[in-house]
C-alpha cells in the first residue's frame, strides 16, 4: 500500500484551541493564504494567534472533530507586515506585551518592530511608558522564545520530551542544537532529569555506535543515577555490569571497561562492603563517608555536667506543665552532656515533650539553639509545639542555584558554619544522606546535634536512609521511648498506630472515637464519600472546616487515586463559579481558590512576605492557596502561609492540586483531620509503613474509606524495600 502523499499549508494561526505545555501537542485553527480555515493538529510546541506558520502533513478525518491536518513538520515563519505583527504581539506570545503596548510598538517601528525587539531592544524605551529596563526584558523574552521554539522544534523532530528543551536552553543556550549533534549524552546530566531511552534513540539516530564509550558511561551513570530513586546510596558492581549490559545491550567486558574509565577520571568510586565490591557515584560516596567520620566525631565529644542540673530539669518540667518521667528525664540529662543525641518513638512517647525539655535546658544554659525539618509544614509543625522559630534544612543552609552551572548550592558550609552552640532537627527519618551530608558539612565541631524521628515511618524520597542506620549501627548515644502515655493511651489514633506497626489489625469497630472505618463497595463510591466528608458531613457534624481537613491515599491512578479524587473534591469545595479565575495546564485546572502543592524543590521561584521581605525559593511539599489567576500578566499569584509566591503559566508544572496528596508527600505534616482513601493498589505502596505513616499524619481525628481487607493487608505488608547504603557497616567500623 502506497504511503499517504504529504501537502504542504502556509498561513497564520488565528486560534489556540488547545495545547499540553509537556509534550508539546496542540490543535490550532489555521488562516490558508487561499482563504481557507483549517484546524491543524500535532506537535507544535508554544504556539501564538498571530504567528506564521508553514506546515507538512497528511490530512485525515476524525471521528468526533471531523477533517483535520496532521503536522509532520513544521516551519516557523515570523510576521513580516505590520498588521500580521500587531496580531501577534496582541496574543501575548512575547511576556511583557499586551494588545495596548503592542499597538504602540507597531505604532512606532510598523514592520520593523520584531527587528528592532531582537537586534536593538534599547530602541523600545523610545516608547512612552517603555523603560530601559522593561525594554531590556522584552527583548531578552523574545530572544528566549526565539530560541526556545527553535530547540523545541528540534526536540520534537528527534521525539525528545518538549519540557526538556526548556531546561536544555537554560543549560545550553543557544549552543544547544550544536553542542547536541557534538554528543547527544549531554542531555543526561542529572540538572536536566532526560528519560534515557528517548536520548539513546536521538543519539543512534545522529549515528552513535551502540559500544561507543560516551553511550557506555551515560549508560552507566544512568543506571547509578536511576537507582538513586530506589533509595539505593550504591549498586554492587555485579549488579551493576548485568543491569548496564541488558540496558545496552553489549558485553560486560565493554561495561567493565568504561567503569574503569569512569573510576579513573573520578566520576565514580569503588569500595568493598561486608565482601562485596560496590560501586557509587563520587559525590554518593563522598557523603557517606563523611556523614560518618562527623557523627562519630560528634558522639565522641562529652561536655561536663552543668551545675544544679537537676534543679535546671525541674524549671523545664514547671515551664512545659509537664512532669517528667524517668526515661525523659534521663534523655534530657543525656542532652545536656552528649555532643549528639537521637531520640527516637512512635506517637505519643514523648518526643515532642523532650524536645521542649532540651530546648529549656540549652536556654537555661545560655546556648544559641537552632531548629529545623526537612520540610515546610515539619517545620511550621515544630515552631506552633517549641515556641521558637524553626526553618527547613534548605532554608537554614541558604539553599540557592548557582547562574553560571544551574545547580543547587548551600550557602552555609565549612568554610561558612552555622553559627549555633547547638541543633535540634526534627522528622529525621525523612533526611536522605546527601542532605545529611549538607547539613553536618555546616555544623561546626563542639555544637551539640539532637537528631529526632520514628524510623518506622518511610524512608527518605532520596538516597540512603542516615536515621535507621545511626540506630541499627548501635554505636551513636540514642535514646528509645516505648512508653505511651496515659493521655495518649485515650487516643485510639495512637494505640492504633502502634498496633499496626507490631503487625496487628487495627481497631475499626469503636464509633465513640477518633478513628473511623466507613467500608464502601466500589471507587466511585469512596471518591464520593470522601468529597462529602470533606464538603459537608465534617464541617457540619465534627466543627472541622475542610481547610483543616487532608485526603491522602497510598497512589495517584485509579478511582480512589489523587488525580481522580482531586478532581472530585475540586468540583465540591471549590466549583467553578462567575468571576473566579481558572487555567487549564496539561489534563488540571487550576482555579483560584484551589489548594495547590510545590511538586519539586524550585530555587528560583521569588516570593514575598506582608512586611516586604523578599526571597527566593519554593520546596517540593509546600501547600498553598491560589489567591489569583491574571490571565494578562499570565501569573497565577499562591499563599504559601506567611509567603506569595508568583508563577508564571508556563512554570505550572511546579504545581499541582492537593485535596488529596499521596501519603507519601505527607510526611512530616500534621492535619487536624485525615481522610484516608484504602482502596486498592500494588503491594509496594500497600504497605504497613504506608497505613502507618498515614495514621500518625492525623492529629485529632482518622477517617479511613475503603476495604477492610485492603487495611488488613497494608498491616501484614512488613516488606521494606532492600535500600543498598553502607552507612551503618562504616559507623560499626573499628
Amino acid at each position: 500500500m502506497a504511503e499517504m502523499e504529504m501537502d504542504i499549508l502556509q498561513g497564520i494561526i488565528g486560534a489556540v484551541v488547545f495545547q499540553n505545555y509537556d509534550n508539546g501537542y496542540a490543535v490550532l485553527r489555521l488562516n490558508c493564504e487561499n482563504g481557507q480555515a483549517v484546524t491543524v493538529v500535532g506537535t507544535i510546541p508554544m504556539p501564538s494567534v498571530g504567528e506564521r506558520l508553514m506546515v507538512t502533513g497528511k490530512w485525515s478525518n476524525h471521528s468526533s472533530y471531523g477533517k483535520q491536518f496532521e503536522a509532520e513538520f513544521l516551519e516557523r515563519l515570523m510576521p513580516q507586515t505590520a498588521k500580521d505583527i500587531l496580531q501577534y504581539l496582541s496574543s501575548r506570545a512575547v511576556k511583557g506585551i499586551g494588545p495596548k503596548l503592542a499597538a504602540r510598538i507597531v505604532q512606532k517601528f510598523g514592520d520593523q518592530a520584531l527587528t528592532v525587539m531582537e537586534r536593538e531592544p534599547e530602541r523600545l524605551a523610545e516608547i512612552s511608558g517603555i523603560s530601559a529596563a522593561k525594554a531590556q526584558a522584552i527583548g531578552e523574552s523574545f530572544r528566549l522564545q526565539v530560541g526556545m521554539r527553535q530547540l523545541m522544534e528540534f526536540f520534537a523532530l528527534h521525539q525528545l520530551p518538549a519540557e526538556l528543551a526548556v531546561k536544555t536552553y537554560k543549560m545550553y543556550g543557544e549552543q544547544a542544537i550544536d553542542l547536541l549533534y557534538d554528543d547527544p549524552y549531554l542531555l543526561m546530566d542529572e540538572q536536566l532529569e532526560a528519560p534515557f531511552g528517548a536520548v539513546d534513540r536521538f543519539a543512534i539516530a545522529l549515528g552513535i555506535s551502540a559500544d561507543d564509550h560516551r553511550r557506555v558511561e551515560a549508560g552507566i551513570l544512568f543506571e547509578l543515577q536511576y537507582n538513586l530513586t530506589a533509595g539505593h546510596v550504591f549498586l554492587p558492581e555485579d549488579k551493576l555490569l548485568a543491569a548496564t549490559s541488558q540496558l545496552l545491550s553489549v558485553g560486560n567486558d565493554v561495561v567493565a571497561g568504561c567503569i574503569e574509565a569512569l573510576l579513573e577520571i573520578g566520576k565514580l568510586q569503588k569500595d568493598t562492603l561486608a565482601g562485596i565490591t560496590v560501586i557509587y557515584l563520587d559525590r554518593l560516596y563522598e557523603a557517606e563517608v563523611y556523614c560518618c567520620r562527623r557523627l562519630k566525631e560528634f558522639a565522641s565529644v562529652r561536655f561536663p555536667i552543668p551545675t544544679a542540673l537537676e534543679r535546671k530539669l525541674k524549671r523545664a518540667a514547671d515551664d512545659s506543665h509537664v512532669e517528667y518521667s524517668q526515661a525523659q528525664a534521663d534523655a534530657i540529662r543525656e542532652a545536656a552532656a552528649s555532643g549528639l543525641l537521637i531520640i527516637t518513638g512512635g506517637p505519643g512517647t514523648g518526643k515532642t515533650t523532650i524536645t521542649q525539655g532540651i530546648l529549656s535546658l540549652y536556654g537555661q544554659l545560655g546556648l544559641k539553639t537552632l531548629l529545623c525539618a526537612p520540610t515546610g509544614r515539619a517545620a511550621k509543625r515544630l515552631t506552633e509545639v517549641t515556641g521558637q522559630e524553626a526553618s527547613t534544612i534548605h532554608r537554614l543552609l541558604g539553599a540557592g542555584i548557582d547562574p553560571h552551572t544551574g545547580k543547587l548550592f548551600f550557602a552555609k558550609d565549612q568554610q561558612d558554619p552555622l553559627k549555633a552552640d547547638a541543633i535540634i532537627v526534627d522528622e529525621t527519618s525523612m533526611v536522605d544522606i546527601e542532605l545529611m551530608y549538607c547539613l553536618l558539612c555546616a555544623i561546626r565541631p563542639g555544637t551539640r546535634l539532637i537528631l529526632v524521628g520514628d524510623p518506622d515511618q518511610l524512608p527518605p524520597v532520596g538516597p540512603g536512609f542516615p536515621f535507621s542506620d545511626m540506630l541499627r549501627a548501635g554505636i551513636l548515644p540514642a535514646v528509645r521511648l516505648t512508653e505511651i502515655f496515659r493521655q495518649a493511651q485515650q487516643s485510639l489514633i495512637v494505640m492504633n498506630a502502634h498496633r499496626v506497626n507490631q503487625g496487628i489489625m487495627p481497631e475499626l469497630k469503636n464509633v465513640k472515637s477518633d478513628f473511623f472505618f466507613i467500608p464502601v463497595r466500589s471507587e466511585e463510591q469512596a471518591a464520593q464519600t470522601i468529597a462529602g466528608l470533606c464538603a459537608t458531613r465534617l464541617p457540619n457534624n465534627m466543627g472541622i472546616p475542610s481547610d483543616q481537613i487532608q485526603v491522602l491515599t497510598p497512589t495517584k491512578k485509579g478511582g480512589a487515586g489523587t488525580y481522580e479524587l482531586n478532581r472530585v473534591l475540586q468540583q465540591s469545595l471549590n466549583p467553578a463559579a462567575p468571576g473566579k479565575q481558572e487555567k487549564k495546564f496539561g489534563e488540571i485546572i487550576f482555579r483560584e481558590g484551589d489548594r495547590v502543592m510545590q511538586i519539586r524543590n524550585n530555587y528560583d521561584i521569588l516570593w514575598k512576605k506582608a512586611d516586604g521581605t523578599i526571597g527566593a525559593g519554593m520546596f517540593n511539599g509546600d501547600v498553598g492557596i491560589i489567591q489569583s489567576i491574571d490571565t494578562d500578566s499570565e501569573i497565577v499569584t499562591v499563599q504559601f502561609d506567611d509567603r506569595q509566591a508568583a508563577y508564571d503559566f508556563t512554570e505550572l508544572n511546579e504545581l499541582e492540586p492537593a485535596y488529596a496528596m499521596t501519603v507519601h508527600k505527607s510526611q512530616g505534616s500534621e492535619y487536624r483531620a485525615v481522610v484516608l482513601s484504602a482502596w486498592g493498589g500494588s503491594p509496594y505502596l500497600l504497605s504497613r509503613s504506608v497505613l502507618y505513616t498515614a495514621i500518625t499524619r492525623a492529629r485529632t481525628l482518622l477517617v479511613i474509606v475503603g476495604r477492610e481487607d485492603t487495611i488488613g493487608a497494608m498491616t501484614q505488608n512488613a516488606k521494606v524495600g532492600r535500600r543498598y547504603t553502607g552507612l551503618k557497616l562504616r559507623l560499626q567500623e573499628k
